[in-house]
């Protein structure tokens, strides 16, 4: 089985070309980088994140277009590629892409353009379990409007 689920920003805007023919189809290329896990104290400057070449057709491909755009966090799901090319000083390079099967938003476009829920909300201001009450729900701090939950 070849699946690959990731979950990244895009490095740049998607580059966008169309095939030629009678049938044009678009063809979108972007890069994500994705955070590696359990790597947050980088007291090394080591890489903390992977950059990762995705290649997405079609309908995707006018989506990422449309839609999509540098620093937008998405999540993708596809199957990875290998291929190989011999460049221009007759030496073989070996490539590896992810074809995008599915894409979508990882996060709303207020979290992604920094304002967030009215710039007052933040993620680690949020009530611990325990001060749930007698209903086991858990009350919503002040400041937090209805627009910035995650369900209605």
């Amino acid at each position: 089985m070849n699946k690959v689920v990731l979950m990244g920003r895009l490095t740049r805007d998607p580059e966008v070309r169309y095939s030629q023919g009678d049938n044009s189809m678009a063809i979108a290329r972007y890069t994500l980088a994705v955070d590696r896990r359990g790597r947050r104290d980088n007291t090394d400057n080591s890489q903390t994140a992977d950059f990762i070449s995705c290649v997405a057709f079609g309908k995707s491909a006018e989506f990422a277009e449309k839609y999509l755009h540098q620093g937008t966090k998405i999540c993708i799901s596809g199957r990875i590629q290998t291929g190989s090319y011999t460049n221009r000083d007759n030496q073989k390079v070996y490539t590896t892409e992810v074809i995008v099967d599915d894409q979508e938003f990882a996060e709303s476009k207020n979290a992604s353009s920094g304002a967030g829920m009215g710039g007052s909300y933040q993620p680690d201001s949020r009530p611990q379990p325990s001060t749930a009450v007698g209903d086991g729900f858990i009350n919503i701090p002040d400041g937090v409007d209805d627009e910035g939950l995650p369900f209605s």
